[in-house]
């Protein structure tokens, strides 16, 4: 699997169906082997980073906001937290924060050392966050729901079914480095229904039959398929959907690129007492690691300390 293919760190938007169904496909592979290059992680917990990195990055392209979607997880599992950063810009960031031990007994209790489980294996019981901020003078907008369900799929459309209330339907798909691939790959689609704007409506009948025909289409693509560096996500919604009056709308690119600096924690460190820097001092110097890139910030005790 080639790096920088142009066939994936994109999501693509559609209609199907005279526009009475949206959906997004959305293909994740330089992003990922950069957000977890950064961090030293076990295999099972960069899978669960992994699988919930593509899903912020589709449910944010979902909605239309100028700042920061973020998607967090916390939960009394062996990886306690989840935080995925996706900008308006479409740059990715993640970290997760997890305890070895746990991690190491949990897996021998179910004889699955090393392996990749289903998300909410690890996560344990807790709540799946989204928040959305657009910045000062804008109202912060955030939906919750309980870690509950057999995968991460489950989890999130447990969100879509008791807050918003809207048919959706989503399939995740995730491929860890295996044999000459050194390559993470995570993809997924989804499928919901727009709201009526009058024109020419559907019997109830005749909209549930339609809503079951293009969740079969949907579900019946594999990782085989969007996996697949030669196929473009045209072709393959094409493949899905090409008898629904399918029509792709826009691309979105991702990146990774984190947003920390050394004015950023000159600024937040600037705000603790004196006794409080004086605890952080080792060796005479501060020093300060981002959770998301990893990388490490040193300060003498003068830049921190207000005059």
């Amino acid at each position: 699997m080639p790096q920088n293919n142009q066939n994936f760190d994109t999501c693509v938007s559609f209609f199907i169906d005279n526009g009475a169904y949206q959906g997004r496909l959305i293909r994740l592979n330089k992003v990922l082997d950069e957000i977890i290059s950064k961090h030293d992680y076990p295999r099972p917990v960069s899978a669960v980073l992994a699988e919930n990195t593509v899903l912020a990055a589709m449910l944010s392209s979902m909605l239309k906001y100028d700042g920061l979607f973020t998607l967090q997880t916390k939960s009394d599992g062996p990886i306690s937290m989840i935080v995925v950063d996706v900008t308006s810009e479409g740059c990715l960031r993640a970290y997760a924060s997890f305890d070895e031990q746990h991690l190491k007994n949990n897996q021998e209790l179910r004889k699955t050392t090393g392996e990749i489980e289903a998300s909410p294996h690890l996560m344990g019981k807790g709540y799946l966050a989204f928040t959305v901020d657009q910045g000062k003078d804008t109202e912060l907008y955030q939906g919750i729901v309980d870690l509950q369900g057999k995968n991460l799929t489950e989890c999130a459309l447990r969100y879509f079914k008791q807050s918003e209330q809207i048919d959706t339907d989503i399939k995740l798909f995730l491929q860890a480095p295996e044999g000459d691939s050194k390559h993470w790959l995570a993809g997924g689609i989804m499928l919901q229904k727009m709201p009526t704007t009058g024109g020419h409506e559907l019997s109830e009948e005749e909209s549930k039959n339609a809503w079951e025909e293009a969740k079969i289409f949907m579900q019946s693509l594999n990782a085989d398929e969007i996996f697949n560096a030669d196929l473009s996500s045209e072709e393959l919604l094409h493949r899905l959907f090409h008898g629904n009056n399918l029509h792709v709308s826009n691309s979105k690119n991702y990146q990774f690129k984190c947003r920390c600096s050394r004015e950023k924690l000159i600024n937040t460190l600037s705000g603790f007492s004196e006794e409080e820097i004086n605890s952080m001092i080792e060796n005479g110097k501060i020093t300060a690691t981002c959770q998301f890139c990893s990388e490490k910030y040193t300060f003498d005790k003068g830049e921190l300390i207000k005059q």
